[in-house]
């Protein structure tokens, strides 16, 4: 009879999995080029001056992730210059301190620094890098001896990040193709993600892979709404600006008619799958898409998709940038525009292709046998439109249905922005609210706790590096690394392959140069080795022991490894405190949060049918709020159990709140199709739905 195996442990099986994608080859040859700073000071003979700009180009490496280049100031500049003023708060608060006091008031400051940070980090990613490289440059500041004067250190570690920054606004990347201007490439990759998930998604409808691709979808929706909400919008928009709000729009209005068809299990052609990854190609090189194949229209859903299809031609085709025809050749006719060659209705075999890029379509539920639009009519743009004209509400193709765009302000709370001192204070009163509540207060007395006693802990064990010891602690106890325990693993195992490899390096007695050139390697290593926390830790061990040599400190791997293995130990005990209060508030409060998002968008869908803007913007919250909740459960189940036990079923309560929104959507979609309300039945089965999962957190 067969031997069953035994069950591998969630936080082991987290511990040996790391994360895919290609090769940020740009990220990596900035991480190379950020060691110039540390490069020209030894060249200076002055070594010691570029170790906190080394420091500050190390993090810069590891925020330098894909994006835009307008959102790389905020996940790479705040955080160097909150960790170049926790560098000179360090340094001054170490210089002040007595000796003989050092083991008593260094502990306090950094467990209350590590209280205000925690609490900080809780409430966002980018205030969780900040937090991080405050508490951390802190501690450096406080026990490195070097001979630069405070001020000195912090302009130094602000140079060293500012560097890489600096390139990745300026320098373009490489293989870019298309029209479309190099500051935005960032901005098109994103967008044409979405359309490449969305094409996925409409493929393996009626599939069971299909819960799958519409997390990556719900992903990549996330991703493009933080990216395209750092552009302009509105009448300072430039063209290609206001081409990407509009694609964003046509792309959410795609994604709901894809989500709709998955949940119903509608099949979808082909010739939609292949409409959809030619607008996601045509969004990557900002170009035109030209005519695109319609489905047929035989169900709510194909027809809502088949208007998406038509919404997103009608982007792509009013916002590409112009380019210049190509001449033809003597006596031919020119080629013509996109919309007219979309109008003269080119086809393919086996392909119906889309007759106008303006063409009417019949009312909601028309059509003939095929799901064919209605032929020999047109649609200017104003007209009213023959599926709105039927509506109750009497809408229009005019702003109401529109999707605005991520960087505007709406009734229904988008994410954006207000300019000026009011959108700052605003911003930094709700940071303050999520910082003293529950999720805050429990992890930052975690992170104080953890640095004030391993920083005691060092102190009074005597040992020349000290501040390695707290520092890594904090690392180790960022929530947002893995579960604690798999967290330990790969730091330990991590440190171990780093020390031991640098000990053979230092064996051959390397000079400054060849250390430089050693921590530029590792740089270059920074941004691919953040796909897995052990890998990422041998990088930065290698770095961080040729750094202290640098200093002209003597080597130090052996205590390395030691330190790094009581930090471990140090936030397992510490992590599984069984502190006053209850237990599990980050992943609770991610549920509440989801659960309000979702009742918002289930009243906006009762009471509201025919405002479709304003349903898209609640839909992406809910949905970005139910895909925070997933991700913070499925880490607190990874846990140990003495923590996951605190957590217990918030990941099918947040399974449920997607599934939830899944079937709202579908419903929202096929009320549009009948131009009517939801029915009755069932909206009171959605709210007893929301009602219960509500009750479960």
């Amino acid at each position: 009879m067969p031997v069953e195996r035994p069950a591998v442990p969630l936080w082991l099986r987290h511990a040996l999995r790391a994360q895919a994608g290609p090769v940020p080859w740009s990220a990596m040859a900035r991480g190379a080029a950020a060691v110039l700073p540390l490069l020209a000071a030894v060249l200076a003979g002055a070594p010691t001056a570029g170790v906190p700009a080394a420091i500050g180009a190390l993090f810069a490496g590891i925020n330098d992730r894909p994006g835009s280049r307008r959102t790389a100031v905020a996940a790479i500049g705040v955080p160097a210059v909150a960790g170049a003023c926790g560098l000179l708060a360090g340094t001054l608060v170490g210089a002040g301190v007595p000796r003989d006091l050092e083991a008593w008031l260094l502990p306090v400051f950094l467990g209350l620094l590590g209280l205000f940070a925690g609490a900080i980090s809780a409430t966002g990613a980018t205030a969780s890098a900040c937090g991080t490289q405050v508490l951390i440059a802190a501690v450096i500041g406080a026990g490195m001896d070097l001979p630069e004067p405070a001020w000195l250190r912090g302009l130094s570690y602000l140079t060293g990040a500012a560097w890489p920054l600096l390139l990745r606004r300026l320098v373009p990347g490489p293989r870019r193709r298309g029209p479309a201007p190099y500051r935005l490439d960032g901005e098109h990759a994103a967008l044409a993600a979405v359309y490449e998930r969305t094409a996925a998604l409409l493929a393996a409808a009626g599939d069971p892979a299909a819960a799958a691709r519409r997390t990556a979808l719900t992903a990549a929706l996330d991703h493009a709404q933080d990216v395209l909400a750092r552009t302009r919008s509105g009448p300072r928009a430039s063209r290609a600006e206001r081409g990407l709000h509009a694609r964003y729009g046509a792309a959410a209005a795609l994604a709901e008619a894809a989500t709709a068809l998955a949940w119903t299990g509608e099949p979808v052609p082909g010739r939609a799958v292949r409409g959809a990854e030619r607008l996601a190609a045509a969004a990557r090189t900002g170009s035109p898409c030209g005519p695109l194949p319609a489905p047929p229209r035989t169900a709510p859903g194909l027809r809502a998709l088949d208007d998406a299809l038509l919404r997103a031609a009608e982007a792509f085709d009013d916002a590409a940038p112009p380019t210049a025809p190509a001449r033809a050749p003597a006596g031919a006719a020119s080629a013509p525009p996109a919309r007219a060659r979309a109008t003269a209705g080119s086809r393919e075999p086996g392909n119906r292709w889309r007759p106008s890029s303006w063409g009417v379509r019949g009312p909601a539920g028309s059509g003939d046998a095929g799901g064919g639009p209605a032929a020999g009519t047109a649609r200017r743009p104003g007209t009213p439109s023959p599926v709105t004209s039927g509506r109750r509400d009497g809408g229009t193709d005019g702003p109401r249905d529109r999707a605005p765009s991520p960087g505007t302000r709406g009734t229904a709370g988008p994410r954006g922005r207000t300019g000026g001192a009011q959108a700052l204070v605003e911003a930094v009163a709700a940071v303050a609210r999520r910082a003293a509540g529950a999720a805050g207060r429990e992890y930052g007395v975690r992170v104080g706790l953890c640095c004030a006693v391993s920083a005691a802990l060092a102190l009074v064990l005597g040992q020349q590096h000290w501040y390695w010891l707290p520092a890594t602690a904090v690392f180790l106890v960022k929530p947002d690394l893995g579960p604690l325990a798999s967290r330990a693993v790969c730091r330990a195992l991590g440190t171990v392959v780093g020390a031991v490899l640098c000990a053979g390096l230092l064996a051959t007695g390397p000079g400054p140069e060849a250390l430089t050139a050693t921590v530029a390697v590792c740089g270059a290593l920074v941004p691919f080795a953040t796909r897995h926390f052990a890998a990422q830790t041998a990088v930065v061990t290698v770095l961080v022991l040729c750094l202290v040599a640098l200093a002209g400190e003597p080597p130090a791997t052996g205590e390395r490894v030691v330190q790094s293995l009581l930090a471990c130990a140090t936030v397992l005990v510490v992590g599984h405190l069984p502190l006053p209060g209850r237990h599990g508030n980050a992943v609770r409060h991610r549920l509440d949060v989801a659960g309000d998002a979702a009742g918002r968008y289930l009243d906006h869908v009762l009471t509201s049918p025919g405002d479709r803007a304003g349903r898209r913007v609640l839909r992406r919250e809910a949905y970005r709020a139910a895909a925070a909740a997933q991700t913070a459960a499925g880490l607190s189940a990874a846990e140990l159990p003495s923590i996951a036990r605190h957590s217990a079923g918030a990941q099918h309560i947040a399974s449920g709140l997607t599934g939830l929104l899944d079937s709202i959507t579908a419903c929202a979609v096929e009320a549009d199709d009948r131009a009517a309300p939801v029915s009755r039945g069932d909206a009171d089965h959605f709210g007893a739905r929301l009602a219960e999962l509500t009750r479960a957190t």
